[in-house]
């Protein structure tokens, strides 16, 4: 896609021109709207590999991040790969959830090794640790800033894939999988994994989405 071809080639002053140029806000709240969560996936994903995997490049390279920490850490699989997470966190819950119990809970895992990929969300301890103790005293909000970093990464990422038709969900299965990840792929034992993100191509729309008053969210002073 022109998209995907824009972020792969080096930046210079006339593209950067021209993207401001053909790019409105009300482009990228249409983009916004349409990232829902998207239960029921395929593996027929509408753009191929390599323009995911420079989706998630650009998402990583430009979210901002405290102190610009750059902590946050990404590890997208495709194919077995994605299956293996799946089959990792079913073996994770099988340990915990009785057997008679457990059918309502395959269904759910089904429906995300369904998918085409998976996009694992990690942050790096060391540099939140290393932040700590080189700022104490923001010791304690160094983690809380670390994951607003990853989560709007996470939100980058989806809402990007959104607007090239790719659906995706948010899961949160960590930490009952980490160990065995961090095993196969043999990840660095201070990444610590924080979401999980299936993505394919889309089998049936999100239903209708409901939503409170604005109104009692959202405060204007000084207008």
């Amino acid at each position: 896609s022109g998209f995907c071809e824009s972020i792969s080639k080096p930046a210079n002053r006339f593209n950067i021109n021209q993207r401001k140029n053909n790019m409105t806000y009300q482009t990228l709240q249409q983009a916004a709207e349409t990232r829902r969560s998207i239960y029921a996936l395929n593996k027929n994903l509408p753009i191929s590999n390599e323009e995911i995997s420079e989706i998630v490049k650009h998402a990583v390279l430009h979210t901002p991040s405290s102190f610009n920490s750059q902590s946050t850490r990404v590890v997208v699989l495709f194919g077995e790969e994605h299956g293996k997470v799946w089959q990792f966190v079913e073996d994770a819950l099988r340990a915990i959830v009785p057997a008679e119990q457990f059918e309502p809970t395959a269904q759910k895992l089904n429906l995300f090794k369904a998918g085409a990929a998976t996009i694992l969300f990690f942050e790096d301890q060391n540099v939140v640790k290393g932040l700590q103790e080189q700022f104490p005293s923001y010791a304690a909000n160094f983690p809380v800033w670390a994951d607003h970093a990853n989560a709007m990464t996470q939100y980058a990422v989806w809402t990007t894939l959104a607007a090239a038709g790719v659906g995706a969900n948010l899961q949160h299965y960590n930490p009952l999988p980490d160990a065995a990840i961090a095993k196969e792929w043999n990840l660095p034992e201070s990444w610590l994994l924080r979401a999980q993100m299936v993505i394919g191509g889309i089998e049936a729309p999100a239903g209708e989405k409901t939503f409170e008053p604005v109104e009692n969210r959202l405060k204007v002073f000084g207008a």
